[in-house]
């Protein structure tokens, strides 16, 4: 029998399990980091407003030539 049930971790989404004698600070550290590298924040800032597809070509285009620019001074260090 094949269950489509995800683990307990994936269902409540972004889930950080304390370590033995942890501060609650570092696991709030730790948290933030993992909620931030998710992008969920980032998703709920683009749907916010609705973006016409021209303008997010546009956005698109202009992050992929950042991006290059910044992998090119980072490789001629």
């Amino acid at each position: 029998m094949i269950h489509n049930m995800k683990s307990e971790q994936e269902q409540c989404g972004i889930c950080v399990i304390s370590r033995p004698g942890e501060d609650p600070e570092i696991l709030a550290k730790r948290f933030k980091k993992k909620f931030l590298k998710s992008g969920v924040m980032q998703e709920y800032k683009e749907r916010l407003f609705f973006e016409k597809p021209s303008d997010k070509k546009r956005r698109k285009k202009r992050e992929s030539v950042r991006r290059a620019r910044k992998e090119l001074a980072k490789a001629g260090r």
